[in-house]
């Protein structure tokens, strides 16, 4: 298992695992990732300053793939982590763990203090990874993401 930094030629498998994984959860909703045009483009999108997708490379296969992004309207000392998902076959090996502890390493690199995310109750496997690792619930949303289908707010301090 490998985690680098995305290519553009991970477009493709990167938006089909996010639209796949809302679709198998129910969640592919108005409000989401699965509606965002950025979802198609995530290369392009992570070149700004202190943005940083990985994806998680297996055997030579992209199974899943999560960043941080300096989204609108949140302070400069947050960022949020953004389009954390894995392929079914991907889930329950720790994937997921080494990708969040990546973008929590580049976050601090970056010079982020707090790491804010958004989700949705259908995502329950997702739910248990960010407790585990220190994410606490909020009360409101945080920023501008513009994905109004999400419903649960999260932050962890670095």
């Amino acid at each position: 298992m490998e985690i680098r930094p995305i290519l553009a030629h991970d477009n493709s498998t990167i938006a089909k695992i996010i639209r796949d994984s809302l679709m198998e959860f129910g969640a592919a909703k108005p409000g989401t990732v699965y509606f965002d045009a950025t979802t198609d483009h995530l290369f392009e999108l992570f070149q700004q300053p202190k943005a940083a997708y990985f994806v998680v490379n297996n055997d030579g296969v992209v199974v899943g793939g999560g960043g941080i992004f300096p989204t609108d309207g949140l302070p400069s000392d947050t960022c949020e982590l953004v389009k954390m998902y894995l392929h079914p076959t991907a889930r329950g090996y720790g994937f997921g763990k080494k990708l969040i502890e990546q973008c929590v390493l580049t976050a601090k690199e970056n010079g982020f203090n707090n790491i804010y995310l958004e989700t949705m109750p259908e995502l329950k496997q997702a739910l248990n990874v960010y407790e585990k690792l220190g994410f606490n619930y909020l009360s409101e949303p945080l920023g501008n993401t513009g994905h109004f289908g999400c419903g649960l707010w999260m932050l962890k301090e670095l």
